[in-house]
């Protein structure tokens, strides 16, 4: 990494397994893990803003990773830039794959994959749906990569739908315009709301069984997709032409688009209680937990490999049993894992330890080294 975060220059080499990352608040930990997630999906998992990722003054920032997959070893790299360094939009942020410069981020997708976990995840279960939509995507983008496409067209199609309802407070709006956006949207919402129906059936069996693990057979968990536009016995694409149409003037009068994948949610349920609603936070925690896990369990299966897990902070969010159970779910992948300081729990599983200071990354488990 150069110019990256708070990093000027720094490498950092992790162990096949288990890796430590400990340190004080603000040291730079997350930063680390910022880095590799951004290999994998081309985007940060904490801001929308590149630039913000660029160190303090600096005029652009470097990242660079090589990682062995099942089909061979892989390099990524991304540059980023601002200011009157970056010509374009696409001088902002360059991507190379293989040394090859990438033109689309969606390339990007299936070459390395991850699983990030941090506080914040606990939350997916009484976030707001948007979370929820984002779980499935990131998910679906990793292990189908022609998600990606299909999920730009979408959404491109909603940019232009809308801009042309908001016209309409101003000027008629050409109706045959508006059915072309409507089409677009149908054709290319329905390969989203199958893949997102296809996801959650695959996921929502994980989910139960790691969910009556955590609670020790106690509870039974229910996760199921629930499409803003139902389409039981008919073609999705259909129905959601009709949805669309049925709400044009409900649409034009509010200004934006009200029906859609967009507006997908996950439902669930322990029994025939609503966990987003009516859940304990205990409960909505431990649920949340289910369903990060089994993204890693479905990855396996589906891909053949273990991503890299990347678990930010959260052992301290966890009571004992959910330590034990999340570092199980890690047996047979590469993590990277921060804390505060040197968990028990980790090294008892023989972790590399590695102290982040002052923009540095030491090893300092020196007997593991020699």
């Amino acid at each position: 990494m150069n110019g990256f975060r708070s990093y000027d220059r720094v490498e950092f080499a992790p162990e096949a397994g288990l890796n430590l990352l400990y340190g004080a608040n603000a040291a730079g930990k997350t930063n680390v893990l910022e880095a590799v997630f951004l290999c994998a999906l081309g985007r940060s998992h904490r801001t929308s803003r590149d630039t913000e990722m660029i160190g303090h003054g600096l005029a652009g920032g470097y990242v660079g990773i090589e990682v062995e997959t099942a089909s061979g070893l892989r390099t990524i790299e991304i540059k980023l830039r601002q200011g009157d360094d970056a010509k374009s939009s696409k001088d902002k942020k360059q991507i190379f794959i293989d040394r090859q410069r990438a033109d689309k981020a969606g390339e990007l997708m299936g070459v390395f994959n991850v699983v990030m976990f941090s506080p914040e995840d606990l939350a997916l279960v009484k976030a707001s749906p948007d979370v929820r939509r984002r779980f499935m995507d990131m998910e679906l983008c990793q292990l189908h990569p022609a998600y990606y496409r299909k999920a730009a067209m979408y959404n491109a199609a909603l940019r232009q739908r809308n801009a042309l309802i908001k016209e309409a407070f101003t000027d008629p709006i050409d109706p045959e315009v508006l059915d072309m956006w409507n089409v677009q949207l149908a054709r290319t919402g329905a390969e989203i709301m199958r893949s997102r129906l296809e996801f959650m059936d695959d996921i929502s069996t994980i989910a139960s069984d790691m969910h009556r693990r955590l609670t020790g057979g106690r509870e039974q968990l229910f996760t199921f997709y629930q499409p803003n536009v139902p389409f039981e016995g008919k073609e999705a694409e259909y129905a959601i032409y009709e949805a669309l149409e049925a709400s044009r003037e409900e649409d034009i009068r509010r200004g934006f688009t009200s029906r859609g994948p967009h507006r997908d949610d996950i439902g669930i349920k322990l029994g025939e209680t609503d966990v987003k609603v009516y859940g304990s936070q205990g409960q909505q925690r431990t649920a949340a937990l289910s369903l990060k896990l089994s993204e890693l369990a479905l990855m396996r299966q589906v891909i053949g490999e273990s991503p890299v897990l990347l678990l930010d902070d959260v052992l301290s969010e966890l009571d004992d049993e959910r330590q034990k159970a999340l570092m199980e779910s890690a047996f047979d992948c590469q993590c990277l894992l921060t804390a505060t300081g040197v968990e028990s729990a980790v090294t008892r599983k023989g972790a590399a330890v590695f102290k982040v200071s002052g923009g540095r990354i030491t090893r300092t488990d020196q007997a593991k080294t020699q």
